[in-house]
């Protein structure tokens, strides 16, 4: 490995022999220049590795050297060293992204500290996080095999989306492979443990959070109605895309309360969405509000009636509450909302969905741009974040924030990278969704599945009276034998919902207050 070559550009660098001896015996290449001029001229002529750079020299100020520095070679790090202590000094130099600011006398234990924090960063970055998650992976893996309650499976979700996105920082995919191997074992034992709760979780004393129950439960009871609250709904947005999102919103709020709380099955958006916006499950929605439920068979959207529904619960919980609904699923209506977005803070409770990540996650299937841009976890996260900083929500939820509102964002399922096919058989009238399926005369893998024969029980309603629900378990998708080569290929590693598998069911809800 070569040695790191520093250039030190200081106009009293005979005093800093010392300093330079002791970088040099932990084998740094150093040079020296004693004003910015000559600074520029060895920056254009050498590659060096970083910069240390005195902020007080005669001639060009160690400012206006930064300056030429940056326009020449932007990537180069360069720590700025003063003996100043003004803030203006400070901020002009950080304005210019500069790699460390150290102040005079330094030591040459601080510069080392400097170098290695810059320099060596990748690389302490990756044995530390390995070497964390080495311990980590043991004491999850003993963990896996006594979770026994709703609690410990959200915990367990929270430390494996942890260790995803700290691994894809650093360069070890066989780290990432063991990774996804221990999510694949814990989907797999949550997948046995929703088959056999799931029912009693519904109507237990001790339940989590539900679709159903989440606006009431959590949302309501958070809410300011003197500020006014926007409820965000982003629809199919997973716990690690909203993990690499939440970040953006700090400069303009502080989370007050997050909660991970349950999608109902099937975790599709005609059921766990209407759910929370009604307020009910789907068998309650179809008995107290035939005219906007519609059940797989039936003709017709299977969620035009959101605001219908929210305008019901309201009347039942809140009925003095003035709110309002908007559903955007184009980048002009996005624009249109964000444009006129006085008119939500008149109303106690504004209401937005955001349907671009459900589009964008089942563009994968159908477009071949979207198969290379989302290849991966990583490149989902990553197209996801694009979106949402460059998208007129973050406009939007910037100037609620300026405004005082309060914010509410949640989902109303996840997704999962459907890998591996298992065959189903049905009448011609099976629902088309390809992680679950409801009608007559099914016919499956037992192994594969959580069959619900009495969909009542689990308060689903069906049309016909031997209609049966069945959810696919893990990464699997539904295919029907006629056809089975070119439907699985495909459908082969498409993002889909319906099912049950962590990612689609445990989901989050967030509060927040504005700076």
């Amino acid at each position: 490995m070569n040695a790191m070559h520093i250039l030190w550009v200081d106009d009293e660098i005979d005093l800093l022999k010392p300093h330079i001896l002791f970088l040099e015996s932990k084998n740094y290449l150093v040079s020296k220049a004693t004003n910015g001029a000559d600074a520029i001229d060895l920056i254009d002529e050498n590659n060096y590795d970083i910069v240390f750079l005195d902020e007080n020299m005669p001639g060009l100020t160690g400012i206006e050297t930064l300056s030429e520095i940056k326009n020449s070679k932007p990537n180069l790090p360069v720590i700025m060293i003063t003996k100043s202590e003004e803030e203006y000094i400070m901020e002009e130099a950080i304005g210019s992204k500069i790699a460390d600011y150290l102040i005079k006398p330094v030591n040459p234990h601080q510069i080392l500290l400097s170098l290695k924090k810059n320099l060596d960063h990748s690389r302490l970055v990756n044995e530390k996080t390995t070497s964390k998650y080495q311990r980590e992976f043991r004491k999850i893996s003993m963990d896996l095999a006594t979770v026994n309650s709703y609690e410990e499976w959200i915990d367990i979700y929270q430390r494996l989306l942890h260790w995803e996105l700290e691994l894809e920082t650093i360069s070890d995919p066989g780290m990432l492979g063991i990774l996804e191997s221990q999510k694949q074992e814990a989907n797999s034992l949550f997948f046995k443990f929703i088959k056999k709760n799931y029912q009693d979780l519904l109507t237990s004393s001790d339940r989590p959070v539900f679709s159903h129950t989440l606006f009431k439960d959590f949302v309501l009871p958070q809410m300011n109605p003197k500020s006014g609250t926007l409820l965000v709904v982003i629809d199919n947005l997973r716990y690690d895309q909203w993990k690499v999102l939440e970040p953006h919103l700090q400069p303009f709020y502080k989370k007050t309360k997050e909660i991970s709380y349950f999608s109902i099955l099937p975790t599709a958006t005609q059921y766990a969405r209407n759910a929370i916006f009604s307020g009910l499950t789907p068998l309650e929605m179809e008995k107290r509000h035939p005219e906007y439920w519609k059940n797989d068979e039936d003709e017709g959207g299977k969620n035009l009636y959101e605001k219908e529904f929210l305008s019901a619960q309201l009347q039942r919980l809140q009925p003095e509450m003035t709110h309002e609904y908007h559903k955007i699923t184009t980048s002009k209506a996005a624009q249109e909302l964000d444009d006129n977005f006085n008119s939500l803070k008149t109303k106690e409770l504004s209401v937005v969905v955001y349907n671009f990540v459900d589009m964008l996650s089942h563009s994968k299937t159908e477009l071949d741009v979207i198969k290379e841009l989302a290849g991966n976890e990583k490149s989902y996260r990553s197209l996801t974040l694009s979106w949402f900083k460059n998208s007129p929500i973050f406009s939007t939820l910037q100037k609620a924030s300026r405004a005082g509102m309060q914010l509410v964002i949640t989902t109303d399922h996840g997704t999962i990278n459907s890998k591996n096919p298992t065959k189903i058989i049905g009448n011609k009238n099976i629902s088309s969704n390809l992680r679950y399926k409801t009608g007559k005369s099914l016919s499956y893998q037992e192994k594969d599945v959580y069959a619900v024969q009495k969909p009542k029980d689990i308060f689903l309603p069906t049309q016909h009276i031997n209609s049966s629900f069945v959810f696919a378990k893990e990464d699997l998708f539904f295919a029907y034998p006629n056809n089975y080569n070119h439907f699985v290929k495909y459908y082969k590693n498409t993002y889909q919902h319906g099912g049950i598998s962590l990612e689609e069911m445990i989901i989050p809800c967030a509060i927040f207050e504005p700076k």
